[in-house]
């Protein structure tokens, strides 16, 4: 154990925040950090768009499930997959079209979330807390219009960022039988995993400080997941959006 691994293991995602500003020599090196994570052949195929203003915060509050994390948090960091800045390196040399495929497309969703991962252990490590915030993909062509975004450019997830007003407790991960394999991927067993998990997790939400679920005696993972894709699928609109963004998942 050392000090990163336990900094590692203390995260929380942090929903209420203090009026505290981020000093911007502080965001400044969150970001510094965030650009030191890895990224494939060195693309650096991400944006992030730092959002401060409270009228802005609190429309993309509403395009989020109107999650007032957003509009409480200092500072709202938009990570985004970018080849726009690919095109725009290979146009100074030739004038042809980026080649996409879906890979392409990966290696850009991958390096924004790599970066972003980053930056919630920097923004850790200097005391701040952080929650990621996927519901800006429910209205994902607002959110594009709010940010000005070109084409090839498409929001990935949102961070709320600021000094914790709260301390909830930790939530408690899959065993690390359920996670972990070696040489191969192993099934056996991983129905009794779940059930020791769905155990531990029933116990969180009924006890758990911090608000949201406490008292639920029902709740636990397994059922969490089965409300979550026992509906319509997630988030359906998305396909055509990035197709209308100019990505092409072929």
């Amino acid at each position: 154990m050392n000090q990163t691994i336990e900094l590692l293991k203390k995260h929380r995602s942090i929903r209420k925040f203090k009026e505290t500003a981020i000093p911007e020599e502080h965001l400044t090196e969150i970001i510094l950090a965030a650009q030191a994570a890895s990224t494939s052949s060195n693309i650096q195929a991400y944006s992030v768009i730092a959002v401060k203003d409270p009228e802005r915060k609190r429309r993309f509050a509403g395009l989020a499930g109107n999650q007032q994390q957003i509009v409480e948090s200092p500072v709202f960091l938009v990570w985004c997959a970018d080849l726009n800045k690919i095109r725009t390196a290979i146009r100074l040399h030739e004038d042809v079209e980026l080649k996409q495929n879906v890979e392409l497309f990966l290696l850009g969703t991958i390096d924004a979330t790599l970066a972003a991962q980053n930056a919630t252990v920097a923004a850790e490590s200097l005391g701040y807390g952080m929650v990621y915030i996927g519901g800006i993909r429910n209205n994902p062509q607002d959110v594009t219009d709010l940010l000005e975004l070109p084409q090839l450019v498409y929001p990935v997830f949102g961070m709320c960022l600021g000094v914790p007003d709260q301390e909830p407790d930790i939530r408690p991960r899959l065993p690390l039988a359920a996670v972990y394999h070696q040489e191969v991927y192993s099934k056996e067993g991983l129905e009794d995993e779940i059930k020791a998990y769905d155990e531990i997790t029933r116990h969180y939400y009924a006890t758990r400080k911090g608000g949201g679920r406490g008292g639920e005696q029902e709740t636990k993972w397994s059922k969490e997941m089965l409300r979550r894709f026992n509906g319509e699928r997630l988030r359906g609109h998305m396909h055509d959006f990035l197709l209308g963004r100019g990505f092409e998942l072929k």
